[in-house]
């Protein structure tokens, strides 16, 4: 277990040391998605950066328990509890069952998940799986005297509640100046103030999802759910909370309230962690604008955006060149970069497994590992570590080439770490590369055979002409004296 790990915790706005409340278990509840569309790259970038901590959490010896949710029921079509149930829309749009809209999205999220190479968490529970307790904790709420019913709709009192709590704190919004910008209601919302949010909305008439309630029937918030289904699997008060960069107002400051106002911890949740947003080509990712890819597309090359496809693992390694808490940039150009230091490094990985030990050398490879494991240590840096990872091809190619001759017990801590780095906590795992990866050897034995036997005949222009042709492709031919391998330049 290393006590060296730092972690930015979004509410004090400071990096902390990680200190969890029952070592060495932690508990980590990070915000899933609403199913009613396919997954789209931001989310995915999301998911995958909580992958990264995750595996790093894992590898530092923590007994993780990972909760992420699905929101099936009561996302409303904007943050004022206003417009139809996001997954209901959908629904009547297709003339489909709710569940049938929640079954097909789930599906495909889990197999975006699966294809991108991210884990799954230790428990998945839904939104409308957990409806009991939803009303249970609105109930617990209202006799604190910190919610009101209107009209079959029960709503949490934010300015009865900041009479005595801080609201606001996560996104740094003051209440005084969220009061004051707030509209007036002039008898149009059955809300006492906009700022008010929605623990359970009475269901209309041409609404499918609806459940019995001491209100009549209705539906839970969306804020509700996470509070509960947080509290329940991991306890309250827990380490780790995590999800979007767009989440934290309302979404998240509202959870803090409700687990405040239902349990009376002052503080819910112990590190706030959230991923900065994915924008494309310089700009925010619109549909209406045509700005936008979703993980198919870019898999596929299907899209006006691309000129062609990209592996899973590429694009995972393009999200691991950036901090999580950073703004991340994807254009095809960066594509291309990441997809070329990809694979210069599963090349390094390939040659290093098979590499023996042939002398005494060693650059330092114990303090590189150190170097790797302080970038991670270091709020799960994973751009410096990338960097420490080409560091260590260099040596790779150098000794591939007979220029360094390590001892064997530098290569052996260099497998063992390049391998835990690159594989274990990077995710990016060679053998997910899957079909792409099993024809490009098979066309590349081919082609060596093609180079082999032309060299027998001592036609040695179409065996120059082969190797200088891969050579611009970036693949490097190595001649041995019976037969030759090939590898991406590294």
């Amino acid at each position: 277990m290393n006590a060296d790990l730092q972690v930015y915790n979004s509410l004090t706005r400071q990096k902390e040391v990680f200190k969890p409340l029952n070592h060495p278990r932690v508990g980590m509840y990070v915000c899933g998605p609403t199913v009613y569309n396919d997954v789209h790259l931001g989310n995915l970038r999301t998911f995958t950066s909580f992958d990264l901590i995750y595996r790093w959490l894992k590898e530092l010896g923590y007994s993780v328990r990972y909760v992420r949710n699905i929101t099936d029921v009561g996302h409303l079509e904007n943050d004022a509890d206003e417009g139809e149930d996001k997954i209901g829309k959908k629904a009547r749009l297709e003339q489909l069952e709710p569940m049938e809209i929640v079954q097909r999205y789930t599906n495909g999220f889990h197999e975006v998940m699966r294809i991108f190479g991210n884990f799954p968490p230790s428990i998945e529970p839904t939104a409308t799986g957990h409806i009991v307790e939803q009303i249970e904790m609105v109930k617990e709420i209202m006799s604190k005297g910190l919610a009101y019913e209107a009209n079959g709709s029960v709503y949490f009192d934010v300015r009865e509640f900041s009479k005595t709590q801080a609201y606001g704190e996560l996104s740094g919004r003051q209440i005084d100046e969220l009061m004051s910008g707030s509209r007036d209601l002039d008898g149009q919302s059955e809300k006492r103030d906009s700022l008010d949010f929605a623990l359970w909305k009475k269901a209309s008439p041409e609404h499918i999802m609806r459940w019995p309630s001491p209100w009549g029937e209705g539906f839970p918030g969306w804020h509700l759910e996470c509070s509960v289904m947080s509290s329940k699997y991991l306890g309250m008060p827990f380490d780790i909370h995590g999800g979007g960069m767009d989440l934290k107002f309302p979404h998240h400051e509202c959870e803090i309230a409700q687990n405040v106002a239902a349990t009376g911890c002052s503080r819910p949740v112990q590190y706030w962690m959230h991923g900065n947003m994915l924008t494309l080509n310089g700009k925010k990712m619109s549909k209406s604008d045509g700005n936008f890819l979703l993980p198919g597309d870019l898999i596929t090359g299907n899209h006006p955006l691309l000129s062609r496809g990209y592996s899973p693992q590429a694009i995972r390694f393009f999200f691991m060149q950036a901090h999580y808490g950073s703004t991340l940039d994807m254009s095809e150009e960066a594509l291309q970069a990441a997809e070329k230091g990809y694979q210069r490094l599963s090349q390094a990985y390939t040659t290093l497994k098979g590499m023996p030990a042939e002398g005494n050398e060693n650059p330092g490879v114990e303090a590189w590992a150190e170097r790797c494991q302080k970038a991670m240590n270091d709020d799960f840096n994973s751009p410096i570590l990338v960097a420490q990872l080409f560091e260590a091809a260099k040596w790779i190619q150098s000794a591939a080439s007979g220029q360094l001759k390590l001892s064997p017990t530098a290569l052996q801590t260099l497998k063992h770490e390049f391998e835990r780095f690159f594989i274990r906590v990077l995710g990016l795992n060679e053998q997910q590369e899957g079909i792409g990866a099993n024809r490009l050897e098979q066309v590349m034995e081919l082609i060596l055979e093609i180079r082999r036997e032309a060299r027998i005949k001592k036609d040695w222009g179409t065996s120059d002409l082969i190797r200088d042709r891969l050579g611009k492709a970036g693949i490097v031919v190595n001649d041995g004296k019976d037969t030759s391998s090939w590898q991406f330049e590294l």
